[in-house]
């Protein structure tokens, strides 16, 4: 029996239906295996399950070897700008809709857990976006992303104009209702459906897609995963264009102010069972016509 993953953590949103089920399966598993559990104090409200060590999200990622986040893949994009602090390896378990990122179905879920903590598993690291907003000199907000950052219009559904500069070379001036600067993970997510391409996980690469750009010649570009990207409000509009990272945290820039991202440093490691396949992912989520031989 592998000891790698000593102690381990339970985090999740306790509104998500049939968690309360799966912390049950789960804390089942890992007491007959002697793992020590630290659950997230926000699961504190679910039934039967106060008695049990309790840490805040920060704490968690610093004291377990393995976290286990429980819910869609919102769920796990807010975890893993915690976790990745930490270095972190994280499993997810899907109770969303889409789950690329929770991969683990609560169909399955004993036997793919018991199959990671026996050390079989597949090690997957995906890079974070680094997003400054800066005015002038000065940096005025900072967050991550795993998935994309999206500078737009907001409620006002206003075309905006935008300066876009890769690696301090001036790219383009553009009319359009925003841009969505997406990582490899974030490929099948937001920019995906404004018809952005989907990017293999493993890539280092980045895609900047506009929004319904007002000239039709307006189309997605991939870059180096190392570029530096930077996206000018130009001073004369007229709106404050929300910065959205994962579309759960927003920063506010105002005209002449600049948005730049770039590769985080840390990284976010994902565990999957036996058997993950991305495109088989893509085949099942995306409902791809199957074409294998029968």
């Amino acid at each position: 029996m592998s000891t790698e993953f000593a102690r381990i953590g339970l985090l999740g949103r306790r509104e998500h239906p049939g968690v309360a089920q799966i912390v049950a399966d789960l804390l089942k598993l890992l007491d007959s295996r002697g793992v020590e559990v630290i659950m997230e104090d926000r699961l504190a409200t679910l039934a039967h399950f106060e008695k049990r060590a309790m840490k805040s999200r920060e704490v968690i990622g610093e004291i377990v070897d393995l976290a286990i986040v429980i819910g869609g893949d919102g769920s796990l994009l807010s975890a893993a700008r915690t976790l990745v602090r930490h270095e972190t390896p994280v499993i997810g378990i899907n109770r969303g809709r889409l789950g690329f990122l929770t991969d683990v179905s609560p169909d399955d879920l004993m036997t793919q857990v018991n199959a990671v903590l026996d050390g079989k598993y597949t090690r997957d690291s995906r890079f974070l976006l680094d997003v400054h907003v800066c005015r002038g000199d000065e940096v005025i907000g900072q967050a991550e992303a795993l998935n994309d950052v999206v500078v737009n219009s907001g409620a006002s559904a206003q075309m905006v104009e935008f300066e876009l500069t890769i690696d301090g070379e001036f790219v383009y001036r553009i009319n359009a209702d925003g841009l969505i600067l997406s990582s490899p993970t974030g490929s099948t997510a937001y920019s995906m459906s404004g018809g952005g391409p989907i990017m293999n996980p493993a890539l280092d690469a980045m895609a900047i897609v506009p929004m319904f750009p007002h000239s039709l010649t307006s189309r997605p570009i991939v870059v180096h995963g190392d570029a530096e990207i930077r996206i000018d409000v130009v001073s004369r509009n007229q709106i404050h264009p929300p910065v959205t990272c994962d579309g759960q945290v927003s920063l506010t820039a105002l005209p002449g102010d600049a948005v730049v991202v770039r590769k985080k440093k840390e990284r976010l490691t994902l565990l999957h069972p036996p058997g993950y396949s991305f495109y088989a992912s893509c085949r099942d989520k995306l409902r791809w016509a199957d074409t294998l031989a029968k």
